[in-house]
Order: structure tokens, then C-alpha cells, then sequence
């Protein structure tokens, strides 16, 4: 799985992103904001704090991180069966 290897804050919770295949650009965060643990995203400053964690992480501070693989996905628009090579998929749903 391709990892992030810069991140920038952007207006209105957005999020730009590059990973190590050299898919970049920006992914909309601003439905999480204000839910849950993402109200912190509300406090001055504290979502422009964005990093990279050592696992390959986003993460703002301690108290939040994304999935850098669902943060992929929804940047590429590619389905899992393309990126997650080698995991089997059944098609039934439950």
C-alpha cells in the first residue's frame, strides 16, 4: 500500500496530500469536523498541526488519525480490489 509522504492543511477542513506512487492532491474532511473527537478540528490551530506519523499515519496530535489507506482511496477514487492487491473479496454482503 502506497503511503503519505507530505500533507498541508487547507481552507474549510481539506486536506492536500501526496503519496509514494505520486498520487497528490486534496481530500475533503470537512464532514467529520465538529463530530465526535473531530471537534477538535474547531479549535484555532489545531487542524493546520496535521503530521505524518512514524507508521505512516495522518494524525493531529495524539487524540486523532486517519487511516493513510482510506485516505487513498478516497483521494484516487480507485476501489479497494485495485489497491489492496491479494485480499480476497467474497461479493456477499451481510
Amino acid at each position: 500500500m502506497n503511503r503519505p509522504t507530505e500533507v498541508e492543511p487547507r481552507d474549510n477542513h481539506r486536506l492536500w496530500i501526496r503519496y509514494t506512487d505520486g498520487s497528490a492532491g486534496e481530500v475533503d474532511l470537512s464532514h467529520l469536523a465538529g463530530c465526535g473527537v473531530f471537534v477538535l478540528w474547531n479549535e484555532p490551530g489545531c487542524f493546520d498541526a496535521v503530521s505524518i506519523t512514524p507508521d505512516g499515519g495522518v494524525a493531529w496530535g495524539e487524540d486523532i488519525e486517519l487511516c493513510p489507506d482510506a485516505l487513498y482511496l478516497q483521494l484516487t477514487g480507485k476501489p479497494v480490489q485495485d489497491v489492496m492487491r491479494g485480499v480476497r473479496f467474497s461479493g456477499r454482503s451481510r
